[in-house]
């Protein structure tokens, strides 16, 4: 990719790895890096190679959120203008939430900012102990505001209401309390050992599985349980029974042998 401040590698594993390469600035992100960054997703997206996303950076910390130059840019643009660059860090957030195949973010160091967003719009977080993070927005009189419906579901509001109106950072096992990681390592050392782990986990499921799985969770959370949800869950099982991955899978653990996505 262009500049290589965003790389793309993919592994015969089926484990791909998009990677922030800015280490000199601490891995801050500008317009560049966040159109960058949705090319690499979409392209991930379209490949049926990748079976597995890994979000990680270059250097000591994952990302220091917005760049300073950038900020100072954009400040003097327009209403108008300001919209449509919002837009696109919207739309970063939104392709990496609902990315179709399962993400995993790799936090080492700092992680500020717009940062906190991508992480919380992964499937999987995995920290190192020593890493820190912090909604830093209302200390230069901003609002965390496209990253928050992202944030708040993975932090909830009560936490959201201390932490974008304090400003404080919090550490890698708060973050591990409130539910934003998932797994916490000593050092970033063991982020490949602990990445294996997990890719290793999805990469024996389903394809199609998972990404129903992901868009039944999108579908039920936080609504009312009532005729018309029963009756959509009801719906989507029967249809993953008859389909070409489901008639697959229980016909591979009824005959105990692997599914054809499981390669040797």
């Amino acid at each position: 990719m262009s500049e290589s401040l965003v790389l793309l590698e993919k592994a015969k594993s089926g484990c791909a790895h998009l990677v922030i390469n800015r280490p000199e600035v601490h891995n801050a992100f500008d317009d560049t890096i966040i159109e960058q960054l949705i090319t690499g997703l979409k392209e991930a997206e379209n490949d049926p190679d990748v079976r597995v996303l890994a979000l990680r950076s270059n250097g000591k910390n994952f990302s220091a959120g917005a760049d300073l130059s950038w900020m100072k840019r954009i400040a003097n643009n327009s209403y108008a203008e300001n919209l449509v660059d919002a837009g696109r860090l919207a739309e970063l957030m939104r392709c990496l939430y609902h990315f179709s195949k399962p993400t995993i973010c790799l936090v080492q160091g700092a992680a500020y900012g717009g940062a906190v967003g991508l992480a919380a719009c992964c499937d999987i977080v995995i920290a190192e102990e020593v890493s820190r993070f912090c909604l830093s927005e209302v200390k230069i009189g901003l609002i965390p505001a496209v990253i928050s419906p992202y944030v708040v579901r993975a932090i909830g509001e009560r936490q959201s209401r201390r932490y974008f109106l304090t400003a404080e950072p919090f550490n890698a096992h708060e973050a591990y309390r409130f539910g934003l990681v998932h797994e916490v390592v000593s050092d970033s050392s063991q982020f490949d050992e602990a990445l294996e782990k997990f890719s290793g986990f999805l990469i024996g499921n389903s394809p199609q599985g998972m990404h129903s799985a992901k868009e039944l969770i999108f579908a039920v959370s936080n609504k009312e349980i009532d005729e018309t949800l029963i009756n959509d869950t009801a719906r989507r099982i029967a249809e993953i029974r008859v389909s070409p991955e489901g008639q697959e899978g229980l016909g591979a653990f009824l005959e105990k042998r692997k599914p054809n996505w499981i390669q040797e």
